[in-house]
C-alpha cells in the first residue's frame, strides 16, 4: 500500500547470528515495507559462511568490507555511510539498525534528528544507550524463543489431534466405553516471571517500571471518570521505553498483559460505526 512506510533494513553482520533473520524481517513488515535490505560484513570471514543461503532467499544484500586494521571494526563505519547517504536519497521514511553494538548510537540519534523513525533490533546484551537512541527496540533473542515455543506447542496440539483418531480406532468399542480418557495437558502461557533477569543491571526495562510508567499514565491523562483508552497507554510507553514490548513478558497483546498485573479495572465499549469494541482501564 502506497500509505505504508519505508524502511532500510541494514544488518550489522558481526553482532547478528542468521538464525533471526526470519524474526527481523516479520518484526519490521509490522512497520512497514523494506525497500533496502543489506548486511555488512568482511564476507571472507569462515565464520559469516552460514549468512549464505540466508541471504540468498531472502533477497538481501552483501555489502563486503575488509578490516583494513587489527582491532578495528570497519563494518560500523561502512553502515554508518550508506545510511547517510540513504537518508539524504530521500527514498525512505524510516531505518532499521540491527546490531548489538553501542557504535550506533550516535547514527540512530542522527537520523530520528533527520524525521526518521529509527526501529533497532539486537540481543539482550544491547546497551542502552543504543536503545535509549531509537524510536522501537526489539530483542530478538527473546522474539526467537516466544516463536519457538508458541510453534512447539502448536505442533504438541496438532501431534494429539493426529494420533487421538488412532487410539480410538485400535481399541475395540467395550474397551473405549470403559477406558478413561487420556489426559491432555493444558498449555499455560508463558508469564511474566519467565522473561524477567535475575540482574537489574541489564538494559531491559523491567517489569516493576512498566507498572509504575502505567498508573502514572492513567492517572495523568485519564478523562472526568478516570477511565483511559488502552491504546493510549501502548504509544505513551513505548515513547517512554523504545524497548517496552508485552511479549517480552511473555503476552501477545497489551490487553492480557495489563490485566495480568491486577491494578487496573477493564471495560469494553461497542463502537456504533462497525461494531468493533474498544478497551479502556482505569485504577482499581
Amino acid at each position: 500500500m502506497a500509505s505504508e512506510k519505508k524502511f532500510a533494513v541494514l544488518v550489522d553482520a558481526d553482532n547478528v547470528s542468521d538464525k533471526y533473520i526470519k524474526v527481523i524481517l516479520d518484526e519490521i513488515s509490522k512497520d512497514g515495507i523494506a525497500t533496502y535490505k543489506r548486511i555488512y560484513g568482511d564476507w571472507t570471514k569462515p565464520t559469516l559462511v552460514s549468512w549464505k543461503n540466508v541471504l540468498l532467499d531472502n533477497s538481501i544484500l552483501p555489502i563486503q568490507q575488509y578490516n583494513y586494521t587489527t582491532g578495528k571494526n570497519s563494518t560500523d563505519s561502512a553502515m554508518i555511510i550508506d545510511a547517510m547517504d540513504i537518508l539524504y536519497s530521500g527514498q525512505v521514511d524510516g531505518f532499521c539498525i540491527v546490531s548489538s553494538d553501542s557504535d550506533f548510537t550516535r547514527l540512530a540519534a542522527r537520523l530520528r534528528e533527520s524525521g526518521m523513525m529509527v526501529v533497532g533490533m539486537g540481543e539482550k546484551k544491547t546497551p542502552k544507550s543504543f536503545i535509549s537512541a531509537c524510536n522501537l527496540f526489539k530483542y530478538l533473542d527473546i522474539l526467537t524463543a516466544a516463536e519457538r515455543k508458541a510453534g512447539g506447542v502448536k505442533k504438541q496440539e496438532e501431534r494429539k489431534q493426529q494420533e487421538k483418531p488412532k487410539e480410538q480406532k485400535s481399541q475395540p468399542k467395550a474397551a473405549q466405553a470403559v477406558l478413561p480418557a487420556a489426559k491432555v495437558e493444558e498449555f499455560k502461557p508463558c508469564g511474566p516471571s519467565d522473561f524477567q533477569r535475575p540482574d537489574a543491571s541489564e538494559p531491559q526495562t523491567d517489569l516493576e517500571t512498566i507498572k509504575e510508567a502505567i498508573k502514572l499514565i492513567v492517572a495523568e491523562n485519564s478523562d472526568e471518570d478516570d477511565w483511559m483508552f488502552i491504546g493510549t497507554i501502548g504509544s505513551l510507553l513505548v515513547k517512554r521505553y523504545p524497548d517496552f514490548d508485552v511479549r517480552n513478558f511473555g503476552y501477545p497483546k497489551l490487553t492480557p498483559f495489563i490485566k495480568s498485573l491486577g491494578l487496573f479495572e477493564i471495560k469494553s465499549v461497542r463502537t456504533n460505526e462497525n461494531g468493533s469494541q474498544l478497551i479502556y482501564i482505569k485504577l482499581k
